[in-house]
Formats: structure tokens, C-alpha cells, sequence
């Protein structure tokens, strides 16, 4: 298993298709939302940079509406991997990411797809196992099998916001405190 160490400098957040359409289908969406919320907002109190995607938005809707402040401008897409879609992987290039922490929706179908084909790409990737989901207790634990046996790290969402940190001085960490706090509420 590979050992991955975030970096702020070199991380992105990828969250991928957190629309209520799919929400409403998977088990726990509240808590798996509030744990992607979270990381979505560390991210952006840490000046991390965060790509959202919506599966087809035109049929299934725009992003959950609790997300619309920290993603204003989420990427639409076709394919099941984000990596399929040209209109996200321009700005992906473009940003120079090499670490990847992955949120959303589904885990073995969209999650899993971007993984592995970000990880071909010769990025380091990470999963928050509490921060995906899937329309069945099957789908989210085979997904999350395929994707750690394929070497991408699972991490949950506060580690990788503490590590990010690196230390109680970050001049970020009260506020991050506070988000882990309130998150930790809203489950």
C-alpha cells in the first residue's frame, strides 16, 4: 500500500457529481455530505484549489444547493470519469495538481472511474471513504475495495484537513477548528 503525505501546495479537491438526484439514493446522504462539506470549506480556508462536476446537468439537476457557495461554478460532464470530460480536465491541467482527495457520488462508478484514471495520470489520489457514497451498502464497499487494492489511499476527511495544517500555529487553524466542530454537529 502506498503512503501518501498531503501537501496544501500541491493538493487539489475533486468532488464529483453531489447532486440531489443521486443524494436521495444513497444511505447516510446527510453525513456524507456534511464530511464533504467540510473538506470542501477547509480547502477553500486553506486556499486549496476545488473542482466540482455534475453528471449531466440539464436531465439530473445542478449541485446541492448546501454546496453552491464553496463550488459556484461546477463543471457539467457526460462521462462517468471526470478524466473523460475536456471541460474538466482543462482547468485540471491548468492548476498543476499532483495530489488529488477525492469526495462525491458514486463510489464505484464515478469516484472509482476518476480515481484510477487520475492515478494512470501520475497523480498521488486519495478517497474520503465518509465523504463518498453509492445507492447501495455493496456498491460503496466493493467500490472502495477496487480503489484501495489499485493503491489509492483511503483517508477520512479530518485527517486530511489536520494534515494539511500540519500544526495547532497554522494561522488557519482556529477556523478549521471550527469547521470540524460544526461538522461533527451536523452529522
Amino acid at each position: 500500500m502506498p503512503s501518501i503525505r498531503l501537501d496544501s501546495s500541491t493538493c487539489a479537491v475533486l468532488a464529483i457529481d453531489l447532486q440531489p438526484c443521486f443524494l436521495v439514493a444513497i444511505d447516510y446522504p446527510l453525513n456524507m455530505l456534511t464530511r464533504a462539506r467540510f473538506l470542501i470549506a477547509a480547502a477553500t480556508e486553506l486556499g486549496i484549489p476545488v473542482f466540482g462536476t455534475i453528471q449531466n446537468p440539464e436531465r439530473m439537476g445542478g449541485l446541492d444547493p448546501s454546496l453552491v457557495d464553496l463550488i459556484p461554478d461546477p463543471i457539467g460532464k457526460f462521462s462517468f470519469s471526470c478524466c473523460g470530460s475536456p471541460e474538466f480536465m482543462r482547468p485540471f491541467e491548468q492548476a498543476a495538481r499532483k495530489q488529488i482527495v477525492v469526495v462525491g457520488l458514486e463510489t464505484h462508478i464515478c469516484v472509482g472511474q476518476t480515481c484510477l484514471d487520475l492515478q494512470s495520470m501520475g497523480c498521488n489520489v486519495v478517497v474520503c471513504p465518509d465523504a463518498v457514497g453509492a445507492g447501495t451498502v455493496d456498491g460503496h464497499k466493493i467500490g472502495m475495495e477496487r480503489m484501495r487494492d489499485a493503491g489509492i489511499v483511503p483517508i477520512h476527511t479530518e485527517a486530511v484537513a489536520y494534515e494539511w495544517l500540519r500544526t495547532a500555529k497554522h494561522p488557519c487553524f482556529r477556523r478549521v477548528l471550527e469547521l470540524t466542530k460544526q461538522a461533527r454537529a451536523g452529522q
